[in-house]
């Protein structure tokens, strides 16, 4: 992974205050839903010249509970082009009374590898403090000069739910001559707006009493429902290498040819191995091939060396030692595809479980992963190299739906990763279940997961047989497993499938009433609790759109007959849909279940539809067959 940091995030010099900040003094509204109020988070970002910028920061937060202590830590992430300096933390206690200050030498200086980085240029100062009690408030300030310019952070209220904001202040000053641009990204919900202030020279962008994000249901990440501010210079510098940020064609130009170009060199080693492969048959074959043993010879582990940590390792070094992060890994497999005489394109995308795209009117440095794209008369390929399980030309739910930036000697093209449809994202499921006149079931189970209920189960890939086995009974808790067996697990990396088969035993699945039994038609379902809100705030999210298809075949114990079983039903919504129905044979019922999801951000007056559809779901999912002796 390519580590980006966001300085934004972080706070600006003392100077700004010499008050106390008692926590009666925070209105109730910011209070609400909150875990931390931040009272002031100042900054000011000075721009003397193409390669200097510095920074003071200062903020000011009250934790009002336990849980949200581990906000309030104080970090200042740094590398070799950073410069820290007047490091400054107080304590004060509920009523604004000053407790203890620390300084610098209070702070313990880790590498910055919060996500296994093997080895890293970046570091971190951090500071934690024990209270004795909540509420308690931190003020903290420091300054950095950076060399590099190509990063000047985004301005947002806060990016985290549970968090209110009282006052923020961002204040550019550029003196570099250098022209600046800006762009405010409105709320989409309006639930806070910025103001801007000042001159071309001098600007002032500020929020004021935003309440927190509720950590409630189904809500939308804080990114995409808060307004925020980017800049960016058009004429920046990464470790004394310059380039300009004039359109997007201008900026590809100067990613190529000063980071992507010089490491792109192959070696007489890799054109053997690419020779070794025989490559036979349409490009998409011989991709795959490579694809494949390119997976099979690598692994990931993350790297952030560099300027920045955005230079891929160069092939012969992956070839050589067998790993890379996602830029070296990258690199590596469009070395080996350009041997095979098939052109590739390195990409540049924002990995992360909410779709960020990168916008096409406002060149600026961004993303963070790497992956590439082959184009070919049948569309493009797309290739996730980070993974040794994941499936040729599939891409994980992080990466789809949002647009790449892809770098190549002409500049950089913006281009849309493919959008898996609902019927693509697919769970089937096909039990056949012998019912037992003491209340038990034993059966076996096939169970197959395409598109990204394919990136859940890749999880389950390198487990043992044993793991396995206690990872689906915890998985499917709701049928209580007394014992499970998991057999012929397949990860087919042409198809893009997980499929497995299981073996079970479950005790006290039906109930008995007198000569009668009776037992829940679907036996794997989410039990999960939908409850109305009629004063919801926010618009709610379904993430991914998905279809689950069951087959059940119950076979009754010898000398019983099917009593009851529920009306078939099919429920229809804007939401999605969900059908189930029923066929008796002799000795057995057979029960169809089918539901599927459509992603989407809906308005919040839908909220309540959307939960009395998901109940009406749960309802048939728990609707009870009746059988009884003969």
């Amino acid at each position: 992974m390519m580590k980006i940091v966001l300085l934004g995030a972080l706070p600006m010099a003392s100077l700004y205050f010499a008050q106390a900040f008692p926590a009666s003094a925070i209105p109730e509204s910011l209070k609400k839903n909150a875990n931390v109020v931040i009272r002031k988070n100042f900054t000011t970002a000075q721009i003397n010249k193409v390669d200097e910028i510095k920074y003071q920061y200062n903020t000011v937060t009250t934790v009002l509970n336990r849980e949200g202590h581990e906000q309030a830590t104080a970090y200042i992430p740094y590398d070799k082009s950073t410069r820290i300096s007047d490091i400054k933390v107080t304590i004060y206690d509920e009523l604004g009374k000053k407790v203890k200050s620390f300084s610098k030498s209070d702070f313990k200086d880790y590498a910055n590898n919060p996500h296994g980085v093997f080895y890293s240029d970046h570091r971190i100062l951090v500071f934690s403090y024990t209270p004795a009690q909540y509420p308690y408030t931190v003020d903290f300030s420091y300054q950095s000069e950076d060399k590099n310019t190509i990063f000047i952070q985004d301005f947002v209220p806060f990016r985290s739910v549970k968090t209110s904001l009282e006052e923020a202040q961002f204040k550019i000053i550029n003196s570099s001559g250098i022209e600046l641009r800006s762009k405010i990204y409105p709320s989409k919900y309006n639930y806070a707006s910025v103001t801007e202030n000042g001159t071309e020279q001098e600007k002032i962008y500020s929020y004021t009493n935003i309440p927190a994000i509720d950590d409630t249901s189904l809500a939308p990440q804080p990114d995409k429902i808060l307004p925020s501010v980017s800049f960016a210079l058009t004429k920046f510098n990464l470790a004394g290498k310059q380039g300009t940020f004039n359109s997007w064609k201008d900026f590809g130009n100067w990613y190529y040819k000063d980071l992507i170009e010089p490491v792109s060199i192959s070696t007489e080693a890799i054109k053997a191995e690419v020779a070794a492969l025989h490559l036979k048959g349409s490009t998409e074959e011989k991709v795959k091939k490579i694809y494949q043993y390119m997976q099979n010879k690598t692994r990931y582990i993350a790297v952030g060396l560099g300027i920045g940590g955005w230079v891929p390792m160069v092939p012969d070094e992956v070839q050589k030692k067998g790993y890379g992060d996602c830029k070296g890994l990258t690199n590596y497999m469009k070395t080996l595809l350009n041997e095979a005489g098939i052109q590739s394109s390195y990409c540049v995308i924002n990995s992360s479980p909410s779709q960020i795209s990168f916008d096409p009117e406002f060149p600026s440095m961004g993303g963070n992963h790497a992956m590439l794209m082959v184009p070919t008369e049948n569309g493009n390929i797309w290739l996730e190299n980070t993974s040794q399980q994941m499936a040729f030309n599939h891409l994980p739910y992080t990466t789809t739906d949002r647009n790449v930036l892809a770098i190549t000697s002409k500049g950089i093209e913006l281009i849309n990763t493919p959008v898996y449809k609902a019927e693509q994202n697919k769970e089937k499921q096909v039990l056949n279940i012998n019912l037992h006149e003491d209340s038990s079931i034993t059966g076996t189970g096939n169970f197959t997961y395409t598109g990204n209920q394919y990136d859940d189960n890749l999880k389950f890939v390198n487990l043992s047989s044993k793991d396995k086995n206690e990872a689906l009974k915890s998985r499917f808790g709701i049928l209580n497993f007394e014992h499970v067996e998991t057999k012929s697990f397949i990860n087919d990396k042409d198809r893009a499938a997980i499929s497995y088969d299981i073996n079970f035993t479950t005790h006290n699945f039906s109930k008995k009433a007198g000569n009668s039994l009776f037992f829940r038609s679907v036996p794997i379902f989410s039990d999960h609790v939908y409850k109305t809100d009629e004063t919801r705030e926010l618009p709610f999210e379904i993430r991914q759109s998905y279809e689950d298809e069951y087959e059940i075949v119950f076979t009754l114990p010898k000398g019983y007959k099917i009593e009851e079983t529920p009306a078939d039903s099919n429920i229809i919504s804007e939401f999605g849909f969900y059908k189930l129905s029923f066929v008796k044979n002799e000795g057995q019922v057979s029960v169809f279940r089918k539901i599927q999801l459509k992603k989407g951000i809906y308005p919040k007056e839908k909220y309540n539809d959307y939960v009395n559809f998901r109940k009406k779901t749960q309802n048939m999912d728990n609707s009870k067959i009746l059988i009884t002796k003969i």
